[in-house]
């Protein structure tokens, strides 16, 4: 690539692509996000690679490759440069969206041992992956079948960890890895696409009208909403923020059920109702949205953090470190960049111990797709990290799934 040229970073994500354009300097010179067309399939990964398995593979590369295509043109119309221009693509992804896009068989994730028969790591032409871009592309590599390039994008946008530090990127699925005694493990568990405001009855993808935090105050649960128009739907910090109201104003009980309003001595008993034989807790509304959470959408949140917090246990039990020990957390996702202390307590996502150690990163992986367009022999850099994180499978083990039900509660 040329000091002349620009450069495309994108995180491809199972709900959401996000992208950066860069100029010749390393500068950012647009930014944008927009959901995975291949939703319209399935919501989930696994859904996904079945359908490819079942004849559906071409038209889940096209959908993938569509999406980049239009978010890519809209980078490029924002910046006002012209397609030609651009030099170079890294692209971060989960292995189920790296083979969907690759075009690659999914037998070997779907089945055990999980194992990619596609590893990445490697530039490719762009028509590798049915993109129509002139410049060469780069896949971060995939360091098993269920730890994807998007946790080694992640780990390459930080500094290199000094002591015991856990990261955690939270998503569809939720990666993690941790890094002690000069060692890293590595691993990821299914939380759904909850935490990008999939599935949820008033969701929506983190961007201008989300509800991202809620708080109470005098007896009213307030409402902070990306932009400066009305709220519109729920992202995923939102949804957090939401549950943990609702905990704290009595309104959801220890086990996440709704209460009924009659149960509630406070005036805040008046956001609970039901709509079409479901609880719910209302949120907002006005002559064109109402807002709220349905008792399922609790449920799916519970699922999911339940999810990261017993994946998190699990990992520092096969480490033999107590979650004290822990010097930082370093989390990124769907949560954008910050969640307060009081929700990530409420919810109980993390170990308690670890919270007051929790830093917030928006779009780490695309930070480090970004770090690897800029850095001089950064594929070789990158090879040697993905080749030092050692994987701990824990979908359907019996020590996770015993986390994970004690885990469920808030």
């Amino acid at each position: 690539m040329t000091n002349n040229d620009f450069s495309l970073a994108l995180d491809l994500g199972t709900t959401t692509l996000v992208g950066r354009l860069l100029g010749g300097d390393g500068a950012v010179l647009a930014e944008g996000r927009c959901a995975n067309p291949q939703g319209v399939v399935a919501a989930d990964i696994v859904r996904r690679l079945e359908a490819a398995r079942y004849g559906r593979a071409a038209e889940l590369q096209g959908l993938l490759a569509e999406g980049i295509g239009a978010l890519t043109d809209g980078l490029l119309q924002q910046a006002g440069v012209p397609r030609e221009r651009l030099g170079a693509v890294a692209l971060a992804a989960n292995p189920g969206i790296a083979h969907l896009l690759a075009a690659e068989s999914v037998e070997g994730l779907l089945f055990p041992p999980h194992r990619p028969v596609f590893r990445g790591g490697a530039y490719y032409p762009a028509s590798r992956f049915a993109l129509d871009l002139a410049c060469p592309v780069y896949l971060f590599p995939l360091v098993s079948g269920y730890v994807g390039g998007d946790l080694v994008a992640f780990l390459f946008g930080q500094d290199q960890p000094g002591v015991a530090t856990l990261y955690v990127d939270i998503g569809t699925n939720a990666e993690l890895a941790l890094y002690a005694e000069g060692r890293w493990l590595v691993s990821s568990v299914a939380a759904g696409p909850a935490f990008e405001g999939g599935e949820i009855a008033c969701g929506m993808q983190r961007g201008p009208g989300a509800v991202e935090d809620v708080s109470i105050a005098a007896d009213r649960l307030v409402l902070k909403t990306l932009g400066e128009g009305p709220p519109r739907g729920i992202c995923g910090s939102g949804l957090a923020a939401a549950v943990a109201a609702g905990r704290a104003g009595g309104l959801i009980d220890a086990a996440g059920t709704l209460r009924l309003p009659g149960e509630v001595a406070t005036n805040l008993a008046r956001y609970l109702g039901e709509r079409q034989g479901q609880r719910v807790l209302r949120l907002y509304r006005d002559a064109r949205t109402e807002l709220y959470l349905a008792q399922d959408d609790i449920r799916a949140f519970q699922l999911a953090k339940g999810a990261v917090h017993a994946g998190v246990a699990c990992l520092l039990r096969r480490a033999e470190l107590p979650a004290e020990a822990l010097r930082q957390v370093v989390v990124t996702g769907a949560f954008g960049s910050a969640l307060g202390l009081e929700t990530l307590k409420k919810v109980a996502m993390l170990p308690e111990s670890v919270l007051e150690k929790v830093r917030f990163e928006g779009d780490g992986v695309l930070r480090g797709a970004v770090r690897f367009l800029s850095t001089p022999g950064a594929a070789a850099r990158v090879a040697k990290l993905a080749a030092s994180l050692r994987s701990y499978p824990l979908s359907g083990t019996p020590a996770f799934e015993k986390a994970f039900i004690a885990a469920l509660n808030f």
